[in-house]
């Protein structure tokens, strides 16, 4: 019973910190606050020796909740506009790989990572996927953590500057759906609950975020269960999945903390700049203004990047396309870096 009380305060500590970091961000505005106000806030309570946790139930139904909130974008738009860009499809996986052997490269020879690591480390995206991952291997979760954190940050700040920058202004709007019905929610719940049981089984890596993500593709892309998930609980999702980073940092040695950071700006200018390249190269070929093809081709922050396509008008549906083609090729493309 006592090691019951303790998670439970150790639990109510971390969520009340990741609260707390979230209603800072808000207040100043920051992006995706959701997310990086509690990543940023329980990392530093974690480093500075506070005992946060989350426990695996309240993780694995996180990551379901993730999984069918990622899910829920492949709509019939989505699908019907994935269809009709094969072109910039086929640049955005050669600019994956090219950010991966980049990123791998600089942080197996620049910082000393160990191959397992760099390739986790410089995954341009997918961080619920990358973490899940990470906890099944012998790799250094903490500096994983680390650098994918500031990646999901600096995002947030070069993506809006660049889109600035080109002074492109768009007019396409995504159609809303609405919130998905409590009883549809409910079925998608248990129907990836019982496929991410057998997954485990089949030991397929992060299942139920895999069978999450699966189940709602197909019931959203058929139009069966149609609507979004309701924001407190995607809010609530959010909060969890930020303080989960955070806790990533227990035992992880403060000497290393610069060159962690310093190993993910670094990381994250090299994708930024690959994503570039690839947005203008692709904007030569198919009739897309370049500063939607770089939404598409931004090397994570599927939230941020699909706010922004909405805001800005600039092909919300091309955009989310691209954003959801690219978290399901590398549920494919990360299993087979680390095999190779």
């Amino acid at each position: 019973m006592m090691l019951t009380n303790s998670t439970a305060l150790q639990t109510l500590l971390t969520l009340a910190i990741g609260v707390a970091g979230a209603a800072l961000f808000w207040a100043i505005g920051f992006p995706a606050y959701p997310l990086t106000g509690p990543a940023t806030a329980v990392s530093l309570a974690t480093i500075m020796g506070a005992p946060t946790l989350i426990p695996p139930l309240l993780r694995d139904t996180v990551f379901v909740v993730i999984g069918l909130s990622i899910g829920s974008t492949v709509t019939p738009e989505v699908l019907e506009t994935a269809l009709a860009w094969p072109v910039s499809f086929a640049i955005l996986i050669a600019t994956l790989a090219a950010i991966v052997f980049a990123a791998r490269r600089v942080l197996q020879h620049g910082f000393r990572y160990d191959r397992s690591t760099a390739t986790l480390a410089a995954m341009p995206g997918h961080l619920s996927f990358v973490l899940a991952i990470s906890t099944d291997l012998k790799v250094d979760v903490p500096r994983i953590a680390l650098v994918q954190t500031v990646r999901v940050l600096l995002l947030t700040l070069l993506v809006p500057v660049l889109i600035v920058l080109w002074g492109v202004e768009g007019t396409s709007r995504l159609a809303d759906a609405g919130q998905i019905g409590s009883i549809s929610l409910s079925i998608l719940f248990l129907l990836a609950l019982g496929l991410g049981l057998v997954f485990k089984r089949l030991r397929v890596p992060a299942a139920l975020l895999i069978a999450a993500m699966a189940v709602s593709a197909l019931g959203h892309g058929s139009n069966l269960t149609p609507g979004t998930l309701p924001q407190p609980l995607l809010m609530g999702a959010f909060i969890c999945m930020g303080s989960l980073i955070g806790t990533r940092f227990r035992g992880f040695d403060r000497r290393a903390l610069p060159g962690a950071l310093l190993a993910g700006s670094i990381t994250t200018v090299i994708a930024c700049a690959v994503a570039a390249g690839g947005a203008l190269l692709a904007a030569r070929i198919v009739d897309i203004p370049a500063a939607a093809l770089l939404l598409a081709f931004a090397p994570g922050g599927v939230e941020i990047m699909a706010a922004l396509a909405i805001e800005t008008g600039l092909e919300p549906a091309f955009v989310a396309a691209h954003h959801v083609f690219r978290l399901f090729a590398l549920v494919l493309l990360i299993p087979l870096f680390l095999r190779r």
